[in-house]
């Protein structure tokens, strides 16, 4: 067996749980609430009791997201070159990042983070993107594919 073929095979997928297993664990611990907010609209304002009608809206985030987005920032997963994946992978829509996040194997869980990544990274400047990753399902899905595969692929180990 050449070089070639133990980094596609068995322990380049082992290598891939094993570096990632606890940071899907930390996002998994978000699936159930994930899963109960899936395809829902958070989107909340706060605008002060004595603002005019051209004041800034302050938007409001449910806790357990900004938890969730925490332990995302944490994780391995994030990368500021996810635009590479998007390109690559020509993704424009939510559609398009839920069909791929479905086809997606373990060698490739890289894509999972790049999806992650741009609804985190694009949320800390602009507010809707965390709210989006909720209400288009793209949140639920990247991490409920996460878990899948590490589970199947750890009982491989």
């Amino acid at each position: 067996m050449n070089n070639g073929m133990k980094q596609g095979g068995r322990e380049g997928i082992t290598g891939k749980v094993e570096k990632y297993r606890e940071d899907i664990e930390a996002l998994v611990k978000y699936l159930p609430w994930l899963e109960s907010k899936n395809k829902k609209n958070l989107t909340s304002s706060y605008t002060p009791r004595d603002a005019g009608e051209n004041a800034l809206k302050v938007p409001v985030y449910d806790a357990t997201l900004l938890g969730f987005i925490k332990t995302a920032q944490k994780t391995q997963f994030i990368d500021r070159n996810y635009v590479y994946v998007y390109k690559r992978k020509r993704l424009k829509t939510a559609a398009d990042e839920l069909r791929m996040i479905k086809g997606t194997q373990m060698m490739e869980i890289e894509n999972l983070g790049a999806v992650l990544s741009k609804y985190v990274i694009q949320g800390m400047t602009k507010s809707v993107m965390w709210n989006e990753g909720v209400s288009n399902g793209v949140f639920y899905a990247v991490v409920s594919k996460m878990k899948e595969l590490l589970e199947f692929w750890a009982r491989q180990a």
